[in-house]
């Protein structure tokens, strides 16, 4: 049966089946043709150059606009938030098995939706709602998916992102969202201390990329790993103390703890003053940094925030 439908079939190249199928793939053809020929092309817009956030902060944000430009460049809308928004895949796959996002794209769908993104609009809406404003910071931005999601509802956004290709691709979710405007970036990873570390990238994988050699290799064990040094950064030296921050993301690959001791200042607020906290705690990441989530747990009531709820491999924190 299926033989003979395909005899029944019109056998011209531009039947209305064949044509949508040639379409998408023939758009990407012709952008990476584009791409190969225009070197020079710059997508990125600058970023925020200064804040007053930024009072005196030891290093400078991140300058897109003399960022080299990512290639070849794959964005999308998210689907299923609330606000949608872009980010560029910094991870595209192999030619035998590309990224699910590509397959998803050449079929006319959307990018899939970041559990991250979900959790960080739906805390800035309830936060909107009881009147609150402020900075969202993001730490461990990666390329985007949560720095976005607060971007595409008018939140201004510090974001620290220590791998460069990660922030190649967000820059380009700078200019493809419109954001030059909302989004300060830091090529840091935030920390307790001010300085340099040995930080291990995994080749191939962008995601799981992390201070702890263990811990990066922990996802993906097959992936070879790259050692580099990164500038490292307490969040109390970036953030004044008059600015509000109302939402705290931290996914770090286990080095959460170091970051949390960096932000003791900013954590110490009073009440409503002090963020909302969403966190990663994950056991066995904690563990390969030196640390357990009982730990987190102690230092975050040291600092008042008593309430504290499991969402999956995040945790959720708040004061009185």
């Amino acid at each position: 049966m299926a033989n003979a439908w395909k005899r029944e079939r019109p056998s011209s190249l531009f039947s209305p089946q064949k044509f949508l199928l040639i379409l998408p793939v023939s758009l990407v053809l012709l952008f990476f043709l584009f791409k190969s020929s225009n070197p020079t092309l710059n997508l990125s817009a600058p970023s925020v150059k200064s804040s007053k956030f930024l009072p005196s902060s030891p290093i400078a944000p991140f300058d897109c606009f003399k960022c080299p430009q990512a290639s070849p460049v794959f964005a999308n809308l998210v689907e299923g938030v609330k606000y949608p928004f872009l980010y560029s895949l910094a991870d595209l796959g192999t030619p035998e098995k590309p990224h699910k996002n590509i397959q998803r794209m050449l079929k006319g769908k959307r990018f899939r939706k970041p559990d991250i993104s979900v959790s960080v609009q739906e805390a800035l809406e309830r936060m909107r709602s009881m009147g609150r404003d402020g900075l969202f910071v993001d730490v461990g931005a990666n390329v985007g998916m949560a720095t976005f999601a607060a971007a595409a509802m008018g939140f201004r956004v510090l974001a620290f992102e220590p791998v460069f290709e990660n922030l190649q691709r967000t820059c380009d979710g700078v200019s493809l969202n419109r954001a030059a405007s909302l989004v300060t970036l830091f090529a840091a990873a935030a920390s307790d201390r001010l300085g340099n570390i040995t930080f291990h990238k995994l080749v191939g994988r962008l995601d799981n990329s992390a201070i702890s050699e263990t811990g990066a290799r922990l996802a993906f064990q097959s992936n070879e790993e790259i050692a580099m040094v990164v500038k490292t950064i307490p969040l109390d030296e970036v953030i004044s103390d008059s600015e509000p921050v109302i939402l705290l993301k931290i996914d770090v690959q286990g080095w959460e703890h170091r970051v949390l001791k960096g932000a003791r200042k900013l954590l110490s607020r009073k009440g409503s003053e002090a963020p909302y906290i969403i966190y990663e705690e994950d056991e066995r990441l904690l563990q390969a940094s030196n640390s357990s989530a009982k730990e987190m747990r102690e230092f975050l009531s040291s600092v008042g925030y008593n309430h504290c709820t499991q969402h999956g491999t995040d945790a959720h924190c708040t004061k009185d």
